[in-house]
């Protein structure tokens, strides 16, 4: 790791790094589901084979198998090097620890999971919430000790 690296991971309490973030959050939620429902075909056909050789076990793996994608995708890209899914890096947006630990792979899954019940419980009030905290965290950020922050200029 670099120097930058550490800088860029380390929640900042300049308020200019959390202005908008709410509202690109939004956006970069719509892109990453996108890019989810996108990667949902190929792991659908590859199930389908699996499917096939297991004398239809396999078929068992469709209910979930748009939690395990995007589980698969939210925990390598958010849980990766750059801390940002690919919707949050074209919105210029990135996930910090507020202990200012590097995001790994399962709390990324965590956050996506608390996310998703939040959702269940919350509906569209889960962004509401953004608007009443500190620098717009939601609830599942509140729990998990991470904050969404813009990227840093390079």
């Amino acid at each position: 790791m670099n120097a930058d690296f550490d800088e860029a991971r380390i929640p900042t309490a300049d308020w200019r790094a959390y202005r908008g973030v709410l509202a690109r959050r939004i956006f970069a939620f719509l892109i990453d589901y996108a890019i989810v429902a996108l990667l949902w075909i190929p792991a659908a056909v590859v199930v389908f084979f699996f499917g096939i050789i297991t004398l239809g076990l396999g078929f068992f793996l469709y209910p979930a198998l748009f939690a395990i994608v995007a589980m698969l995708y939210f925990g390598l890209t958010m849980g990766g090097s750059s801390q940002a899914s690919a919707g949050m890096s074209v919105m210029g947006i990135q996930i910090a620890r507020t202990d200012g630990r590097p995001m790994d792979f399962l709390t990324a899954i965590v956050h996506l999971v608390l996310f998703w019940i939040g959702n269940a419980v919350l509906t569209p009030f889960i962004l509401l919430i953004g608007l009443f905290t500190d620098r717009g965290r939601l609830l599942h950020d509140l729990l998990l000790g991470t904050v969404m922050m813009r990227r840093p200029a390079l």
